[in-house]
């Protein structure tokens, strides 16, 4: 017997959906047959971007949510099962990069960065999981963490922070779904042609007084190709059908990598210290 199509007639759910790499995922969803519930707190935005999909024939539910309040995202799968009566695909999507040195890092930049990149995808979780497990129908959870959650970035190390603790959760999770037929993957890209940057300034914006300085990472300080919020989608489709664990989006990810490892590997012998 074949295994079910994970699109066609599901529900996917998606967290920072009104643009960047949440809207290509709904998109490519979409396409697949799969009802759509953007999850934004750009509520504009995201009604905008459902047009769109409900013009080509697509179910879309909008709900805004603010991903660092746990309440708001019991309320949109509360919404969710409410509508459609089911989950399948929950995508812990929205983020927010901030950069500059560690050393003249805040109080604030840290809460801000941790409430959305890492609480954000726990209270998608809390909100999401068990219910896919009480419901049986198996399903498949993504959380978006980054490159930066596999190897630490100058000049990006809260956002470091906040990715390695989604890139340890996700294989935590992992290993704990399973059982239940549930997958679990997270995406790590490196630079995707999204508006991350500018939203992010808009954000920390809202959370901090406006006269305050906003750091910003030297020229070099992310290196790296870029590519399209729909091949992320691409890859994200891809690794859901074959329930791959990582999500990797550039091809010079492989030698970052690689030395991470051999720096590992030579750990073990104080002599084999390679730089």
């Amino acid at each position: 017997m074949n295994a079910p199509d994970p699109f066609h007639d599901r529900v996917a759910v998606i967290t920072g959906g009104a643009g960047g790499i949440g809207f290509a995922l709904a998109e490519a969803f979409a396409a697949r047959g799969a009802k759509i519930v953007l999850a934004d707190v750009d509520e504009a935005a995201m009604r905008h971007r459902a047009g769109r999909l409900e013009a080509r024939g697509s179910e879309v539910l909008c709900v805004r949510t603010d991903v660092t309040q746990r309440t708001s995202v019991a309320a949109l799968a509360d919404a969710v099962w409410a509508r459609f009566g089911a989950a399948h695909l929950v995508c812990n999507n929205a983020g927010i990069a901030l950069a500059g040195p560690l050393l003249e890092a805040t109080a604030e930049d840290w809460r801000l960065t941790m409430d959305i990149n890492f609480w954000g995808v726990v209270h998608g979780i809390e909100a999401f999981a068990p219910r896919l497990v009480t419901q049986g129908r198996g399903g498949h959870i993504l959380n978006t963490a980054s490159m930066a959650g596999l190897v630490g970035m100058q000049w990006l190390g809260i956002y470091c922070a906040s990715k390695f603790a989604v890139v340890g959760l996700s294989e935590s999770l992992r290993r704990e779904l399973a059982p239940h037929g549930i997958g679990v993957s997270v995406l790590c890209p490196m630079i995707v042609e999204t508006g991350i940057v500018e939203n992010s300034l808009r954000v920390r914006g809202k959370e901090i007084p406006a006269a305050a300085p906003v750091s910003q990472p030297p020229a070099g300080a992310m290196k790296g190709g870029v590519v399209t919020p729909e091949e992320v989608a691409r890859r994200v489709v891809r690794a859901i059908e074959r329930d791959e664990p990582y999500i990797l989006t550039h091809p010079e990810q492989r030698e970052f990598l690689r030395r991470r490892a051999a720096r590992l590997e030579a750990a073990f012998t104080p002599s084999g210290e390679i730089l």
